[in-house]
């Protein structure tokens, strides 16, 4: 059996780092991506190798297109010195940055820098990776659970999660040919310094959104990971252009 290989991208921390140590838990090896904070992605390195899986962290920013041909070029390279490959198995497209501003005060660079982390940047970053992809490898690109429910000051943040949900059932249409499973994880609120670290630091927030939860709590990085882990697994061939929302039954 061939050695599995994940790229994710802004794994060092958050949902992307949970996802890559589950996935290497379970005996994947990691390509992460990290824009700052270099550090933390060699930490995340380190615990996955603890795992007994092995890692590697590449500078990428996401939103920057023009870095995309010689960051390929540094997968291609460390697939070969590393795994003695050319190819690897799974994408996530996980890296993102949140955005918590009405409609109306949204200014078009706050706009333009979304569609270029949420949108644009994975569109073409995984343009560019296809030929890098394994025949029967997978896609998970990454939503929210704010495409279905509304929470006012996220609609330009939601607005791109949205386009990369239809994007998701094309490339899994379009990719089929080449048995690429792709499909697009909505989480609902988690406790993560994303945004901040709002919905884990604010009581008034966390409390909330566990009273609208099913489950009765808001989520934990684990439970993202763990979702990641199983739509990348080899059960879950026969899933492709799903958008699954891992919320806890949030707002239903």
């Amino acid at each position: 059996m061939n050695q599995k290989i994940a790229l994710i991208t802004g794994a060092n921390r958050g949902l992307g780092r949970n996802g890559a140590l589950k996935l290497a838990a379970r005996g994947t090896d990691i390509i992460l991506t990290y824009r700052s904070h270099a550090d933390e992605a060699q930490s995340v390195v380190k615990e996955i190798e603890a795992l007994g899986a092995r890692a590697v962290a590449l500078a990428l920013d996401v939103g920057e297109t023009g870095q995309f041909d010689a960051f390929v070029a540094q997968v291609r390279q460390v697939l070969q010195q590393h795994w003695q490959c050319e190819r690897f198995d799974y994408l996530v497209n996980n890296a993102g940055h949140g955005h918590y501003k009405p409609f109306t005060d949204t200014t078009e660079q706050e706009f333009d820098a979304l569609v270029n982390v949420h949108f644009k940047g994975p569109y073409f970053l995984t343009q560019k990776l296809l030929p890098l992809i394994n025949d029967g490898g997978r896609i998970l690109n990454i939503s929210s659970g704010l495409t279905r429910l509304v929470y006012p000051g996220s609609s330009t943040y939601a607005a791109m999660k949205g386009a990369m949900e239809v994007l998701t059932r094309y490339q899994a249409k379009e990719l089929g040919a080449r048995r690429i499973r792709v499909n697009i994880l909505a989480p609902g609120a988690i406790e993560t310094d994303f945004g901040g670290g709002r919905v884990r630091d604010t009581k008034e927030i966390n409390d909330q959104i566990a009273g609208l939860t099913a489950l009765g709590r808001v989520g934990l990085p684990d439970d993202i990971g763990d979702a990641i882990s199983a739509i990348l697994s080899e059960e879950t061939g026969w899933i492709t252009a799903q958008r699954i929302e891992a919320s806890g039954g949030q707002a239903i």
